[in-house]
């Protein structure tokens, strides 16, 4: 089955997805957007039932939208934003196609040819321009390690974990402490599980610093509008989100000490497995202290950006959670872990997520698997990306980014 040539496809009805199709429709330009699932089916599929976004309610809105809600400062959960983006495509009238997996693409003399599996039927689009926005979060990434673990313990990636109620009884491991690791790790330590925590080198911020929330504070002192290309270390690509939570009505500091002090055992990075044996790197004191300095440098920033534009904020108000732990007291020496003697039943993996571009059969892909582009404009001619962090600027790995990068793409689009 074929369609007739379209001026733009577009791939993913994620937030991205949905954000280029409201500027292309204003543009006036015939395109369809292409789902596996459906709309955000990340959101949907991919989170835990207590999620909740880690920005701010009023800086979650897309393209021709400004927020009207009742609690601006508050943090939506994932059915929430996933509410919000259904209702976003009703109201633009976007044409989404739900179900509509895309398996290959195939550049044509003036286009390419798009095509897509729907319940069991094959279907075929041509189009002149292409915006692949499947985004960055397709693949669960498991360490190798994980193979080797006795099969006696429950293993779980943190986008398959949905509640401590699905977990066997006893002791938990999570791996990743990044913003999904400390914040499945403080739920399992409410519903009284022991947590064992493995972590890694990863930034913290407090939630709120002088009166607002952290993200409002480093957006209106350019900290998200550093561009890409103006990055000179490219390890500053490989950073993760910080430390940080939404839960609760204006959300919350999250920090390795803070659930040290409610009974985790904060350990250092997993080296490798073998049956129910765990061999720890010990440096879970230097990932303490690393989370610390990087919370110590961005509030030092929003003070700098204060005093220089004369601004009328209030002073630091008290955080425990954000109290720096000279020491790394919090921070366990230990070695190894077994598994078995420690009664721990389940690991979560919280390791991350891949992106999946198999269906475009190299076109613009690296030999790693990454998008070649500058600016979300591929090398390939009418090939643009959206919806993948560091795409334009440091923004663009938060939703209120997202939304620029798509106002920014569907520019190039409409005049190339």
């Amino acid at each position: 089955m074929s369609a007739s040539v379209l001026d733009v496809v577009v791939v993913g009805a994620g937030q991205a997805g949905l954000a280029i199709s409201q500027c292309l429709k204003h543009d006036g330009l015939r395109h369809i957007v292409l789902e596996r699932g459906k709309i955000g089916e990340s959101w949907r599929t991919q989170r835990w039932d207590s999620f909740a976004l880690n920005s701010p309610n009023k800086f979650n809105v897309l393209p021709g939208d400004t927020y009207r809600g009742i609690d601006p400062d508050g943090f939506d959960s994932a059915k929430g934003f996933v509410s919000y983006l259904e209702n976003y495509a009703d109201r633009y009238q976007l044409p989404v196609e739900e179900h509509s997996r895309v398996i290959s693409v195939e550049p044509r003399t003036s286009g390419y040819q798009v095509t897509t599996a729907k319940n069991g039927t094959t279907v075929t689009y041509t189009c002149r321009k292409l915006v692949v926005a499947s985004g960055a979060m397709n693949v669960l990434k498991i360490p190798s390690a994980a193979q080797n673990i006795s099969p006696k313990v429950r293993q779980y990636h943190a986008g398959e974990y949905r509640a401590p109620s699905q977990l066997p009884d006893g002791g938990v491991l999570v791996v990743g402490s990044a913003q999904s690791g400390l914040q499945v790790a403080e739920e399992l330590i409410g519903a009284g599980r022991r947590v064992y925590l493995s972590t890694s080198a990863v930034g913290r911020v407090p939630r709120r610093y002088r009166g607002k929330d952290i993200l409002e504070w480093l957006l209106e002192a350019g900290f998200y509008d550093v561009k890409t290309e103006e990055v000179a270390d490219p390890k500053e690509f490989e950073f993760r989100q910080p430390q940080v939570s939404g839960v609760g009505p204006r959300g919350h500091t999250l920090s390795l000490q803070s659930l040290a002090n409610r009974g985790a055992v904060v350990l250092g990075k997993l080296d490798s497995a073998k049956g129910s044996l765990i061999d720890i790197q010990t440096n879970a004191a230097d990932h303490v202290r690393f989370s610390d300095e990087v919370s110590c440098r961005i509030k030092a920033l929003v003070d700098q950006f204060i005093a220089r534009k004369h601004l009328d904020a209030p002073p630091p108000e008290s955080d425990p959670a954000d109290e720096p732990d000279t020491n790394a007291t919090c921070a366990s020496p230990r070695k190894s872990l077994d598994l078995q003697k420690e009664d721990i039943r389940s690991v979560i993996w919280s390791t991350g997520f891949a992106s999946d571009y198999s269906y475009l059969k190299g076109l613009a892909i690296d030999s790693n698997g990454r998008p070649i582009h500058r600016n979300g404009i591929s090398n390939a001619a009418g090939l643009y990306f959206l919806g993948m962090p560091w795409l334009r600027k440091r923004k663009s790995g938060i939703v209120t980014g997202t939304a620029e990068d798509a106002v920014s793409i569907a520019g190039s689009v409409r005049s190339n």
